[in-house]
């Protein structure tokens, strides 16, 4: 009997389509569930005639394939991926090769390909993006992990992943150990901010404009039209166009209370940890948790008082400096996004490929958008660029957005509608362009209540100094550090 190319544990949604792409595209998988039923379930469903095996146990499943064995795990991060490595290593081979698909936190696939390489195997460690239809119909990939093993995987995952332009595979090596899964966290992350930014034009529309459900489809159809082509802009637009079977905009039901899975948590704790500002992916995972908080806000709302909004202007002329606002504050996501990689591949030792990793999101994944390919330009024409704000492209969107984007950010602050991603991002863009911030009272506060010291205009950089404010603090100052 002919053995498999791979096998995949774990037929959730996600590891059920992508066994269907696999086998779409030519390979032969074996299956395996911890729930024995739901490998009898799939093999006698949507698997049934296809070249599509069933594995009962652990044992079972690596003795179908072919060697080098190669094993992709579609199941819950966390402590679920230590226990199946753990059981899969006594049964495998020297160069056979564990893959994890799942959203694991990078440090932990980092842990883990040493750990699994100390056992005389191969780890890899692959973001799968697009959700449950571009696991059927081609996600984008992010793998990394043990550079051995990617030769071995590659004409799996390119042939399944999505295609850009000219046929070219969403999918390519990332590096070494957690490169791969931080390149999808920080997706993750940019994604968390495209879609609070789609969510602060439709407060916009809906609550300053008053415009109907109906009437926002149609603004979003145009945009999907423009530069704003893209996935999040388009399934917007459908969400909006979408009834109830009352015949009534069926978004408008929705509470307003939005979950979150921890990956825009652990981008924002990520740039924290580098010192990188990402301000605005920031804003998108703290207005998630205002969110949630529906019963103190409901209650809030009776107390706390605030400007009842009225727009008073040319309604054609906001719709369209809330698209510039909405696209200004996007480029600053991805600048903010871009600045985070550049920050972990100098703290990890990656070499990572920020052109290629525009091409791996150009298609498949949540964040897709015609947007990336200028990214691809921007690092084609200067590798070394230290900000996607500097590159000559976006510097002119920023010039042509910005007198909409501080119009519409002054008419909801005025107004009271909460935008904390558009006016973050504002921010960080005034700040990056300022050439002198007030941090330099904020180093004489802080030498002054701890001894701090501060540098100073007129020296050296890297030279620093401590100013007796109080006249008894003597001269002993504190050590420097960094975050």
């Amino acid at each position: 009997m002919k053995k498999s190319d791979i096998g995949l544990i774990g037929l959730a949604v996600m590891g059920e389509n992508l066994v269907m792409n696999m086998e779409s595209k030519g390979f032969t998988v074996t299956v395996y569930n911890r729930t024995g039923q739901k490998v009898t379930d799939f093999l006698q469903g949507r698997a049934k005639g296809k070249n599509i095996t069933g594995a009962y146990s652990l044992p079972e499943l690596v003795e179908s394939l072919e060697k080098p064995r190669k094993v992709m795990m579609m199941i819950k991060a966390g402590d679920a991926v230590d226990k199946t490595i753990d059981a899969l290593i006594p049964l495998l081979d020297a160069g056979d090769i564990i893959i994890d698909g799942g959203t694991s936190h990078f440090p932990d696939t980092s842990r883990r390909t040493k750990y699994v390489e100390s056992k005389g195997l191969l780890y890899v460690g692959t973001g799968v993006s697009g959700g449950e239809e571009g696991a059927l119909k081609g996600p984008s990939m992010m793998p990394g992990g043990s550079n051995a093993a990617w030769p071995r995987v590659k004409p799996i995952f390119q042939a399944i992943c999505a295609k850009g332009e000219n046929d070219t595979p969403c999918c390519d090596w990332v590096g070494e150990n957690g490169a791969g899964h931080f390149v999808k966290m920080v997706h993750n992350g940019i994604e968390y901010g495209d879609m609070q930014l789609i969510c602060e034009a439709y407060q916009l529309m809906r609550d300053l404009l008053g415009m109907t459900a109906d009437e926002m489809h149609e603004v979003f159809a145009q945009w999907n039209e423009e530069e704003l082509d893209s996935y999040l802009i388009e399934i917007t637009r459908d969400i909006l166009a979408y009834k109830d079977t009352d015949g009534s905009p069926i978004v408008d039901k929705i509470l307003d209370t939005a979950g979150q899975k921890g990956t825009g948590k652990w981008t924002a704790i990520t740039a924290l940890d580098e010192g990188i500002p990402l301000t605005l992916i920031g804003e998108a995972v703290f207005s998630r948790c205002l969110s949630a908080i529906k019963e103190e806000r409901v209650a809030a709302s009776k107390v706390l008082e605030g400007p009842t909004p009225v727009f008073e202007g040319d309604r054609a002329q906001f719709i369209k400096d809330i698209k510039n606002a909405l696209y200004a504050a996007k480029v600053i996501s991805y600048a903010q996004g871009y600045s985070l990689l550049r920050a972990a591949a100098q703290t990890y030792g990656w070499n990572l490929n920020y052109g290629g990793i525009a091409l791996m999101w150009r298609g498949g994944c949540i964040i897709r958008s015609a947007f990336l390919a200028k990214i691809k330009d921007a690092f084609d024409a200067n590798a070394d660029i230290t900000n996607l704000l500097l590159d000559p492209y976006f510097k002119a969107i920023m010039d042509r957005t910005q007198p909409g984007w501080r119009r519409v950010c002054g008419a909801a602050l005025a107004n009271g509608i909460p935008i904390p991603a558009m006016t973050s991002a504002l921010c960080y863009y005034d700040g990056y362009r300022c050439e002198k911030l007030p941090a330099n009272l904020l180093q004489a506060q802080r030498d002054y209540f701890g001894a701090h010291t501060y540098e100073r205009t007129d020296a050296p950089r890297g030279q620093f100094f401590h100013t007796n404010w109080t006249g008894e603090g003597g001269d002993t100052a504190a050590t420097q550090y960094d975050v």
